[in-house]
């Protein structure tokens, strides 16, 4: 008898995680390796929130809260929504969970059945289209190549959307390109959406306050108010406030699915930290300047990286308008070899030679459903982005 259930054969190890453990165990080895794969700020968390993470344990606050968070994080979070957004939630309409990523399997394990469709634009981050999967639904994928600046359109939607189609997944800023919608571009979606009044829309804006030269995202309810009885809308403190380990995603949403949603996260993981949920307090309502000097710091690397990408042979890099992460096209360098004697069929080959000859990691496209690209994070120091730019600049010219 096989002990490992079949529907853990539906989906794949995040690839994202599996090239950072290499390139860590490169390290460890003692390779001068720059690892540009992980999604996750170098700053670090703000200190007025790490303090009111202390005081919260002199408190005691150190007890079983409510499976969707304390009232008092669910109310800060309608607050932020208001502030931010002007979306209008009440603490019944939030679930607090451990991070965005258990948000996204909240909702997509609680609504999906067997066959149901979920459209999701391509580039995408790695795991929409596996928790789909989980659920037992469909991914749908749309491919939204460079020249459309990674971005999908209404006719793409519209041409999606079949009988079986359940939800949209959109993330905005997007991981892995950077391209982010405005209010116009997501107009022509909601617009579609509109017509089809079956079809939910999932939101993932856990990169909003990361945008650049002025550009703001837009995100849908703002856009279209009248899909407010579908759609979720999902944000967290672990981009904006260097909060990444603290576990903090929290989602707007429909009292009745965020009651099936608690309901799930009841039987998996309850609630989040108690402590996580005062500091992410703290960094919803306190002083709001170090996002912003963060931001300036990302605008900056964003620029060097772009400019620099686009000066190696075989590379095209397109300038993002958000989140902290560059896409560019490799397939330039697509049948040609490597000093160290690799020819490169794909963007997988480019990436692992990129590490082994010269101690760059990167993420490959195909790990975001689009070939023949590769990801770069910028979230790491200028001096350590330069070098690696200068090194796939020589990797690249070297080729033959």
């Amino acid at each position: 008898m096989n002990l490992i259930a079949d529907r853990l054969n539906r989906i794949s190890p995040s690839l994202t995680i599996a090239m950072t453990a290499k390139a860590r165990a490169l390290k460890a080895a003692g390779k001068d390796v720059i690892g540009l794969s992980s999604g996750e700020p170098d700053f670090d968390t703000p200190r007025n929130v790490k303090d009111a993470a202390i005081a919260a344990i002199e408190r005691g606050e150190t007890k079983y809260t409510d499976v969707s968070g304390t009232v008092a994080l669910r109310q800060a979070i309608c607050d932020k929504f208001k502030r931010d957004s002007g979306l209008d939630y009440k603490p019944e309409e939030i679930l607090v969970a451990t991070g965005g990523k258990q948000v996204i399997f909240d909702a997509l394990v609680a609504t999906i059945n067997p066959g149901d469709e979920a459209i999701i634009p391509a580039p995408c981050w790695v795991s929409y289209p596996d928790i789909v999967q989980l659920a037992e639904g469909t991914p749908v994928i749309v491919q939204c190549g460079q020249n459309a600046g990674f971005k999908m359109t209404g006719e793409q939607l519209e041409a999606a959307i079949t009988p079986k189609t359940k939800w949209l997944i959109l993330n905005n800023p997007c991981n892995p390109t950077g391209a982010a919608y405005n209010a116009a571009e997501l107009k022509q979606l909601t617009d579609v959406l509109m017509r089809h009044p079956d079809v939910w829309v999932f939101t993932d804006d856990i990169y909003e306050k990361l945008a650049y030269d002025g550009f703001k995202p837009a995100t849908v309810l703002e856009v279209e108010p009248r899909l407010r009885d579908r759609t979720v809308t999902m944000n967290g403190c672990s981009k904006a406030y260097a909060m990444t380990g603290w576990r903090i995603g929290f989602a707007g949403a429909p009292v009745h699915l965020i009651k099936a949603m608690d309901k799930l996260q009841g039987q998996s993981t309850s609630n989040t930290s108690s402590i996580s949920q005062a500091a992410a307090i703290e960094a919803l309502t306190g002083p709001q300047e170090s996002i912003e000097a963060m931001r300036v710091v990302y605008e900056r690397r964003r620029n060097m990286v772009v400019e620099m990408l686009n000066q190696a042979p075989g590379i095209r890099c397109h300038k993002p308008e958000g989140a902290f992460y560059v896409f560019p096209d490799m397939n330039g360098c697509i049948g040609k070899t490597t000093a160290g004697g690799k020819t490169i069929n794909s963007d997988e080959d480019f990436t692992i030679a990129l590490l082994e000859e010269a101690g760059v990691a990167t993420v490959h496209g195909a790990a975001f459903l689009s070939p023949g690209h590769f990801r770069i994070s910028y979230a790491t120091s200028d001096e350590a982005l330069r070098e690696a730019c200068t090194r796939i600049q020589k990797f690249c010219a070297s080729m033959t």
